[in-house]
């Protein structure tokens, strides 16, 4: 008896044993769940107030604007929002025009356009207070302007999101340097504007604030990630914005959008106060820049910035005024120029806008040659490194559509990714299928190597192609191969700018049925598509110039925008 006994205490303490750890697992994938569904209710939670926060600027922008029309019925709205940068400017300067009547309409427009484009995050309303005491910056450049900044811009009492969750309801505590700079020359900054999740990405979505829509055409993206900027001031909304830029962000939404973008050399202006989601990547340095409607206006914003007070709040910034004499120059150019870059072929329309210009440059007086085309693998540094940081943002928050075709890779474990591509080699181009494996170049050494090269070629600039037209919607995920023609700028750390020029027309959406591209690969039959029944849309030309000789670049874009506009007048 006594054994069976301890044989039941036995079987007891074993049906025991079982039901507590079943009662455990149980009670762990309830808690696993509850978390969960705790951090989804929190996501949403916070998600919901920042729309409310957003809703609330835009109602109180309205009734500003409301007000200021029904108190000043003599303004003319159409007028001030015709003008250009110079023009304004010139107005506010000899009194013509009041702050606040420019204010007011370009506040109004803000609002119309982001009704039709979702490109703000949030109005800026100390930027009315700011105006009641703008006479006292009555001497600066942007005296009166309104200005619109990219979300990741630091301003004092609001989030810089870069469209990620855990960056929500962390309110700046001062603002970014460039914006006190823009506030002492008397420019107003006044409305917050979109970007992709993460902002490593071309495309213009994040699940806090929604998709943003290319002006020109809705069915296509304004690209990324200064797509709220492209848009806005594409749409008529900003006269001039403050971007971001580390792998085309401010060029691609310039070309996208039909207006002119800057990417300065890195640490030409300062970066204090710019968030990101990739601290600590150092290959390649993210570049702080304007875009605007016209050229004159990106210079008068680098005349600006580059000023004793930047060089005060940020000493690691070298003190470099910006050069009026280069910018004013009218010696003849020595241009190199290339048309593929034998990694992703132009488009029929890219293709034409570059032989229109270098046409009209000749024509011009300046001296075009063709030096040997850049080296195209170079631009997976960026990515390589960028990856893990591209991960991060994902806790506390779903993946945006527009994003999910560049994450996915990005989250397999190194192993496959060496396995998905061998096999993807079938399909994909050898010069292409070294992505999946994140490959590195020495970077120092390309460098060296570039420049040797165009110093030996005498070149004082380079015209090349810029990555357009505007593609369809979540095709830049699925796209990252095409990067190639800005961000190896930002590698060399070049300074480069984007000019409109032409727009797709009818024969050249003929002529892209035939495309097949450089390797008739997957990335080619997906950019035929991305390109697609683009009709209309404005087309760019890339405009590069050595480190430091910004002013340079510059001037070589005027060259550009000046001959394009003479073509057509």
């Amino acid at each position: 008896m006594d054994r069976i006994d301890h044989y039941k205490e036995l079987i007891y303490a074993a049906n025991l044993n079982w039901t507590v750890l079943t009662a455990t697992a149980c009670t762990a994938s309830g808690l696993v769940i509850f978390m969960k569904w705790f951090g989804h209710q929190q996501s949403r939670k916070k998600i919901q107030r920042a729309k409310a926060r957003r809703e609330t600027s835009l109602q109180r922008a309205e009734h500003a604007v409301l007000q200021f029309q029904n108190s000043h019925p003599e303004t003319d709205p159409d007028l001030i929002l015709s003008l250009s940068l110079a023009d304004l400017s010139k107005r506010l300067k000899d009194g013509t025009l009041t702050p606040q009547a420019v204010f007011h309409s370009y506040l109004g427009k803000t609002l119309e356009v982001n009704g039709r484009l979702n490109c703000c995050t949030e109005i800026l309303l100390e930027s009315l207070d700011q105006l009641e005491n703008i006479d006292t910056c009555k001497d600066g450049l942007l005296y009166g302007i309104p200005v619109s900044i990219k979300d990741n811009m630091a301003y004092k009492g609001h989030d810089s999101t870069c469209g990620v969750l855990c960056k929500l309801d962390l309110p700046a505590p001062d603002d970014s340097v460039l914006v006190k700079v823009l506030k002492r020359q008397g420019a107003i900054p006044f409305v917050k504007t979109n970007v992709p999740q993460s902002m490593l990405n071309f495309d213009c979505g994040n699940p806090i604030y929604g998709h943003t829509l290319n002006p020109h055409n809705h069915q296509k993206t304004p690209g990324g990630s200064s797509g709220g900027e492209g848009a806005l001031i594409g749409g008529g909304g900003s006269i001039l914005g403050l971007g971001s830029d580390i792998g085309g962000s401010i060029r691609i939404p310039a070309s996208f959008c039909g207006i002119c973008g800057f990417k300065p050399t890195v640490n030409r202006l300062s970066l204090k106060g710019a968030s990101s989601c990739n601290r600590g990547q150092k290959s390649v340095l993210s570049s702080l820049g304007p875009l605007a409607k016209d050229v004159d206006s990106l210079a008068l914003f680098m005349q600006a910035l580059l000023c004793d007070y930047m060089f005060t709040l940020d000493p690691t910034v070298p003190p470099i005024p910006f050069n009026q004499q280069v910018y004013q120059s009218g010696k003849p150019l020595r241009i190199g120029y290339y048309e593929n870059d034998g990694y992703a072929m132009p488009s029929p329309s890219m293709s034409r806008a570059l032989r229109e210009t270098k046409v009209l440059l000749e024509r011009a007086g300046h001296t075009v040659s063709t030096p040997p085309t850049p080296r195209n693998e170079l631009f997976t540094l960026n990515y390589a490194e960028n990856n893990n940081s591209c991960l991060c943002f994902r806790k506390g928050g779903p993946v945006d559509p527009c994003l999910q075709a560049q994450i996915t890779p990005y989250s397999l474990p190194q192993g496959l990714k060496k396995i998905f591509s061998i096999l993807l080699k079938p399909i994909v181009s050898a010069g292409q299928s070294h992505i999946v494996q994140n490959g590195l170049l020495c970077a120092v050494d390309y460098c060296n190597e570039v420049m040797a090269e165009w110093r030996r070629c005498e070149l004082d600039v380079l015209l090349c192609p810029m990555i357009g037209p505007a593609y369809n919607h979540n095709y830049p995920a699925k796209l990252t191969s095409t990067v190639s023609y800005t961000i190896l700028y930002n590698l060399l750390n070049f300074p480069a700018g984007v000019v409109p020029v032409t727009t797709v027309t009818a024969e050249d959406e003929e002529e892209l049925r035939h495309y097949v591209g450089n390797y008739e690969d997957l990335w080619d039959k997906l950019y035929k598509k991305a390109v697609c029944d683009g009709e209309g849309l404005p087309v760019a030309v890339q405009c590069v110039s050595l480190p430091w000789q910004d002013e340079l670049c510059l001037r070589f874009m005027r060259e550009v925008e000046r001959n394009r506009l003479e073509k057509f007048n």
